[in-house]
């Protein structure tokens, strides 16, 4: 079943309210500060951290499963430490995420493009199935 996406408002917030309480979860794993937390609409990222430490999530955090949605929060939470991807900073994630590899490959497999089935298939613009 084909599940239609559009960037709302009403997505915006559950993005934002949903990254907020993850990152508030796990950051007392850490304890890093964060400048500022953005839901954006991206066609290329997941996620990303600025030098400003700034967050940043694409809406479509909302449709992956909790365990990846988790993975992503944690990995973008540990780029304030470790502006790398440097074994210091695997070592950091795997603290509240210890199967990030396995995670890291699924989120891997799932574009930012196309149209979002429910079980976290994508169905790409264009694609024929």
């Amino acid at each position: 079943m084909l599940i239609r996406r559009r960037f709302t408002v009403k997505k915006r917030e559950r993005a934002r309210t949903l990254v907020e309480n993850r990152l508030s979860y796990f950051n007392k794993i850490y304890g890093f500060k964060i400048n500022r937390i953005a839901i954006k609409n991206t066609s290329t990222r997941w996620g990303s951290c600025s030098s400003l430490k700034n967050l940043n999530f694409n809406y479509k955090i909302i449709y992956l499963s909790s365990e990846l949605a988790d993975y992503l929060i944690v990995h973008e939470l540990c780029h304030l430490k470790e502006f790398n991807h440097s074994k210091k900073f695997w070592e950091l994630v795997g603290k509240a995420v210890p199967n990030y590899v396995k995670l890291n490959k699924e989120l891997k497999k799932i574009p930012t493009k196309g149209k979002i089935l429910k079980n976290n298939r994508v169905l790409l613009q264009g694609f024929k199935k």
